[in-house]
Order: structure tokens, then C-alpha cells, then sequence
């Protein structure tokens, strides 16, 4: 068993907790099957005696939702500093998608498609709502800003178009390629909007609000 130092009993139960939720955690990310991720295989990666994990989790669905409710965040701050980086609302737009497919080639997509596979994806429903919920409003945001008239069901539309690039990428498809054709099409998209903009593509050159082509 690892040694964890702690000023007080509360830290320490903390810091075993943590433990089983970064456990649980890699496990998802390495094999990407929940019905792998046990008790005992979480309790054997953290170091601790298999029982201990009942101590925190009454069962795998309180500590699933521990698992989303930690990786959320980092999913939300890499999409925001991404977005933090573009200077118009465009640019964030495409950002907003373009850091969807970096959390993908880098495998953390991999924790929430295991978990919507499991068993235990009923009673999770909740909790993977409320994180695509977090995950989606920065673009909506954005889309607000650009004009859109209806930015929360324009953002769904777009997270469609995410989540096909990111089959995609799971069917062995190159990372910047494709990501490059999905920032061509928000882009193209975004100026068929009511109050849409004319939006500078890839590679330089403003977009002509008609035919939708660069010109120099």
C-alpha cells in the first residue's frame, strides 16, 4: 500500500479517494470497457485493499459519476484555453471543435465511450448530461456573439458534426486531415447563418458571404 501523507484523517480519506478515481480513471482510458473497470482492478491499481473501495463508493455507478464529475473539468479547461487563444467568435467556434478532436486523438474520449457502453449507463444519464451540457456552452456563447439566432440548436447541429469527425478518428482516420476538413465545414456553415459573418478559412483569405469561397 502506498504511504499518503496527511495532515488530517478528512485529507487522507481524500486523498484514498482521489486515488480510486484516478484508478478507475486509467483503467477506462486503457481499455476503454467499463465492465473491466471492477472494484478489485480498481482497489489493485491504487494500491489499496479491495474492500477499501466500499468505504467511498457504495457501488460503480457512485464511483463512475466520481469519474465524470473529475474528468469533466480537464475536458472543459482544454477546451477553453483553445477557445481563450482564437481572437473572433469564429475562430472560437472552430476552436470549440478543434480541441473536441485533440481530447479524442489524445484518448479521453475513450473514458466517456466506455461508460455510455457499460451497464451502468442509465444511471449516469444525469451526470453525462450536465457535463455535455458544460462541454457545449462556451459554444453557444460563441455562437451568440456571432449573431445566431438559435446558437443552442445551431451548437447541437455542430456537435453532430463533431461526433461523426470523431468516429471517424476511432475508424483510424488521420487526425489532422480530418480535423482540418471539420474546421473548412463549421466555417463554411457559420456564414449561411442569420447574422453570420464572413469568417477568414484555413490557410488565409477572407470568405466571401456568397459563394462561400477565399478570395485574396
Amino acid at each position: 500500500m502506498p504511504k499518503i501523507s496527511a495532515a488530517t484523517v478528512a485529507d487522507h480519506r481524500e486523498q484514498q479517494r482521489r486515488a480510486l478515481v484516478r484508478a478507475a480513471r486509467e483503467l477506462l482510458e486503457e481499455s476503454g470497457d467499463a465492465e473491466r473497470v471492477t472494484f478489485g482492478a480498481v482497489a489493485e491499481r491504487a494500491g489499496l485493499a479491495r474492500n477499501s473501495v466500499y468505504r467511498y463508493f457504495p457501488d460503480r455507478t457512485a464511483l463512475f459519476a466520481a469519474v465524470v464529475a473529475d474528468a469533466t473539468p480537464r475536458w472543459t479547461a482544454r477546451i477553453a484555453a483553445r477557445m481563450d487563444a482564437a481572437t473572433t467568435p469564429a475562430d472560437r467556434i472552430a476552436a470549440h471543435a478543434l480541441a473536441q478532436l485533440d481530447l479524442v486523438r489524445d484518448g479521453e474520449h475513450r473514458i466517456a465511450r466506455a461508460l455510455a457502453a457499460g451497464r451502468d449507463r442509465a444511471a449516469l444519464r444525469q451526470d453525462a448530461a450536465r457535463a455535455h451540457g458544460d462541454i457545449l456552452q462556451p459554444l453557444v456563447t460563441a455562437l451568440a456573439e456571432l449573431g445566431d439566432d438559435a446558437p443552442e440548436q445551431t451548437a447541437a447541429l455542430f456537435q453532430g458534426m463533431v461526433n461523426a469527425a470523431t468516429l471517424a478518428l476511432e475508424a483510424g482516420a488521420d487526425h489532422d486531415a480530418l480535423s482540418a476538413r471539420t474546421e473548412a465545414l463549421i466555417r463554411a456553415a457559420l456564414t449561411a447563418l442569420p447574422g453570420g459573418a464572413p469568417t477568414a478559412p484555413p490557410g488565409g483569405g477572407a470568405v466571401s458571404p456568397r459563394s462561400g469561397r477565399g478570395r485574396t
